[in-house]
């Protein structure tokens, strides 16, 4: 079973990486192939404002320009990496942490200035931002028959040298594709997809991509979670077996998803 997880990099920076390095331990064990995707948002806006470096948004979208560049450098493929790998490695889960420049494993290309919604009808040049083009899987799949969890932070990288801060969601959903990986999960602040969302009980277990369609239309589900289910089906759409929507991890979470979906979070299935 191939399974790729993104995570945020709140989750890297606090207990959660622990329990789920514990889980991912019980998975690689249990012979599944697992790559792990992050970001670190939070920690680059936190060590920017230190630096005396503009955070510039636009319609909740980072602009990159070279010092920014440099400073998700530092923390993605610096810290978080380092600090995810030998979370991993105290687990007893061999990790090899890898960016978009290694092997060109996240293969990208300069987003062109284009419109964004929100953000007025001119077109937006986001600096150093990219957009997906492929995966080295050869070298994933290198890894993996060597024993190896590839730990992949959200930069690409392309072959003249440009390197790219990509949203590590969209770097975790492409991936999962192009490997048409029988699960993804993307781990949230929400424990899953809610009926309201202020009631953490009204979780829904399991949505088909027709249900969670109409879960949008009516507006069940509201607020950042109709960017995640729409994603998420777009992924499902293209191979991918399942998506799972985990919040706030509890011991053991992550495997018990994979062996009883629906059991925790959400599950999106074609």
């Amino acid at each position: 079973m191939t399974i790729v997880v993104k995570i945020g990099g709140e989750v890297i920076s606090s207990g959660e990486s622990q329990l789920l390095a514990a889980d991912l331990r019980v998975l690689v064990e249990d012979g599944a192939r697992i790559a792990i995707v992050h970001g670190g948002g939070p920690q680059a806006t936190e060590l920017s404002k230190r630096l005396g470096i503009e955070t510039k948004q636009v319609a909740g979208r980072r602009i990159t320009d070279a010092a920014t560049l440099d400073v998700m450098k530092m923390i993605v493929a610096g810290k978080l990496n380092v600090d995810l790998c030998a979370t991993l490695a105290a687990a007893g889960v061999s990790a090899v942490g890898l960016h978009g420049a290694s092997g060109l494993v996240v293969r990208a290309v300069r987003r062109p200035p284009k419109a964004y919604a929100g953000a007025g009808p001119d077109p937006v040049d986001m600096g150093f931002v990219g957009d997906v083009v492929g995966f080295n899987t050869a070298l994933l799949e290198t890894l993996w028959s060597a024993g190896y969890v590839p730990v992949i932070a959200c930069l690409g990288a392309d072959a003249s040298g440009g390197v790219y801060n990509i949203n590590a969601d969209m770097v975790g959903n492409q991936l999962a594709a192009a490997l048409k990986a029988e699960r993804l999960f993307l781990i949230t602040s929400a424990p899953g997809v809610l009926r309201d969302i202020k009631d953490p009980s009204s979780r829904l277990p399991k949505l088909t991509c027709a249900e969670a369609r109409e879960a949008i239309a009516n507006g069940t589900v509201q607020g950042g979670m109709i960017a995640k289910l729409e994603e998420a089906m777009s992924v499902v759409d293209q191979g991918v077996g399942a998506i799972h929507i985990l919040g706030k991890l509890g011991a053991g979470d992550l495997v018990r998803a994979v062996r009883e979906p629906g059991s925790v979070g959400t599950t999106v299935l074609s």
